[in-house]
């Protein structure tokens, strides 16, 4: 079994990029454009865009945008990872210290997962990969030397 995820790895990794990323960009335009049910209020409610919401709206929805089909995908799951960061210590930290406790699982969960992501780049299928200029990160240089 463990051969045969390992051998996967790669495809499985851009698999959680795209799927964390279209996710992440769903909670932007439910901020920015009041689709899913909207923010808060009656159906269909948004954000004012000039306010945090609204900037955390614009990074959600563009930054999952790119993380999803790997462009820029280091810069923009750090920015994503550290608006989670901030997400959390600003809204779920001060009614508790546990992520259990104060409703913020998903802040966090989010934050260390594009943590991971501004870690390993693009990965193997990326918008991204065919870039003019070298590989920056550690796992884009590892993948950069394999043939799609």
């Amino acid at each position: 079994m463990e051969g045969a995820v390992s051998r996967y790895a790669p495809y499985l990794y851009v698999l959680l990029r795209i799927v964390a990323g279209l996710l992440f960009a769903c909670h932007g335009a439910q901020k920015l454009f009041g689709v899913f049910g909207g923010v808060g209020g009656p159906p269909g409610a948004t954000v004012p865009l000039f306010s945090l919401m609204g900037l955390a709206g614009c990074i959600e929805f563009v930054g999952g945008f790119l993380i999803a089909l790997g462009i820029l995908t280091s810069f923009a799951a750090f920015v994503a990872s550290g608006e989670m960061a901030f997400a959390y210590f600003r809204q779920h930290f001060p009614r508790g210290f546990w992520p259990r406790q104060n409703g913020g699982e998903l802040a966090v969960l989010n934050c260390f997962l594009f943590l991971y992501i501004a870690a390993n780049g693009a990965g193997v299928w990326g918008v991204w990969r065919r870039r003019p200029f070298p590989p920056t990160t550690p796992a884009e240089c590892a993948v950069s030397t394999r043939r799609d």
